[in-house]
């Protein structure tokens, strides 16, 4: 299984910015979520099937999160990018 991923530190609100060079899954996953991810069993995230870039996931809650970029098995690579832009106070 390819996939990206990387670890972030988020608070709620927080909004990632993704940019791809081609369309891709985009998931903004627990670390429960991302054990199943890895596992290949059910799992829920945030995000879905990106065809425009940048793309953006907004965190639910402050924590841990996994962001996962894939091509949902299918064959060759895609390349990302992203940056966290940080809620607003209100």
């Amino acid at each position: 299984m390819n996939y990206l991923h990387s670890e972030l530190q988020l608070d709620s609100g927080d909004m990632v910015e993704i940019t791809l060079d081609h369309a891709a899954n985009v998931m903004l996953l627990d670390t429960a979520n991302f054990e199943l991810y890895k596992q290949r069993k059910p799992y829920q995230y945030f995000g879905g099937h990106a065809e425009e870039t940048p793309t953006y996931v907004a965190a639910p809650a402050r924590g841990r999160w996994h962001l996962v970029v894939d091509l949902g098995g299918a064959p060759g690579t895609v390349r990302a990018g992203f940056r966290i832009v940080a809620s607003q106070p209100v």
